[in-house]
């Protein structure tokens, strides 16, 4: 590292990737507990002729797929890094939670266009088997639920596949309601109803994961992380004229990364500088990955101009927000 160049890279930046054995054996036990009741579910639902068992099924099959995805994105991510890959392949976790947001609003479209169809013409439903197979699988999916939430969350690979499962518990929920109402009233809207209630909850999960996997792979700034805040913060340090090239992204769940230019006062020191910012953006940002430049206003151009400035005042040039004086 020169004096005027730093590049830091915390030891746990990756967000607690290092309970990996741990994470995995949970999301397994939970996989197996799913993949036996969905059989089970089945025969269920088709014996009742209960949309909601059926659509709960359909939803366990997804949720095995979404942890066996989510598994299998925790070994690639574990890659090291290696030839054109320097990052390594630590965003299979977020490809990972992409396909289970889709895979969730894929499902919230066609369980809501089933339901509504069901409850315009609503077929025999039995309500006893409906309820018995409904609070089992309100069992199930508790301790599946339990299981899962014991992994590092902060994944969005795990979080994708925990909101499959949480969702498939409130689907039980709805469903077990559903089969009492049919048992004790005989109105057999209710399968449908519940079929729709749970819909709903797929769109707002599988919403939420595509849009926070969509951040990440278009590397946007981290969410709670304002650039124009923290290039202001950078550009108010002792010895700082000018930050500029100002990129915060995320390579992964919980690996925020920054790079930037920045401008030194003529007759500061460039490694207190340095130093200084990285001390600040790791306490106060908590960004341990960063790529700074720090150089002297003599020594160089801006980018896009063709002599470097004889006076600077201190401020910020963050991509697509102008600049801003302080």
């Amino acid at each position: 590292m020169g004096a005027g160049h730093g590049h830091t890279h915390g030891a746990g930046h990756a967000g607690g990737h290092g309970r990996g054995p741990a994470d995995r054996r949970g999301l397994g036990a939970a996989l197996a507990l799913i993949v036996a009741f969905m059989a089970v579910e089945v025969a269920a639902g088709l014996a009742a002729g209960s949309l909601a068992l059926l659509t709960d099924a359909a939803h366990m099959l997804t949720d095995a797929v979404a942890i066996a995805l989510a598994l299998l994105a925790m070994r690639i991510a574990a890659v090291p890094p290696k030839g054109g890959y320097t990052y390594g392949l630590k965003r299979a976790e977020i490809l990972s939670a992409q396909v289970n947001g889709l895979t969730l609003l894929l499902l919230a479209l066609s369980f809501g266009y089933e339901g509504v169809r069901r409850f315009l013409a609503p077929p025999e439903v039995e309500g006893g088997l409906v309820l018995v197979t409904a609070l089992a699988g309100i069992a199930v999916n508790l301790a599946a639920t339990w299981l899962m939430s014991r992994a590092d969350r902060s994944s969005l690979n795990v979080e994708g596949a925990y909101q499959h499962v949480l969702n498939d518990l409130f689907a039980f929920v709805a469903t077990a309601v559903a089969g009492g109402v049919v048992l004790l009233t005989g109105w057999h809207r209710a399968d449908a109803v519940a079929s729709l209630a749970v819909a709903v909850l797929m769109a707002k999960a599988g919403y939420g994961l595509v849009r926070d996997s969509g951040r990440v792979l278009m590397e946007a700034a981290p969410a709670g992380l304002d650039p124009a805040e923290i290039g202001g913060t950078m550009a108010e340090r002792p010895g700082v004229l000018e930050v500029h090239d100002l990129h915060v992204w995320e390579v992964t769940s919980g690996c925020s990364s920054l790079s930037a230019h920045v401008l030194a006062e003529p007759d500061g020191d460039r490694r207190a500088v340095l130093l200084d910012l990285r001390r600040v953006l790791r306490e106060r940002y908590e960004i341990t990955h960063t790529t700074l430049e720090v150089d002297h206003p003599a020594e160089g151009p801006h980018c896009g101009e063709s002599h470097g400035p004889r006076h600077v005042p201190r401020r910020v040039l963050v991509p697509g927000q102008g600049a801003g004086r302080h």
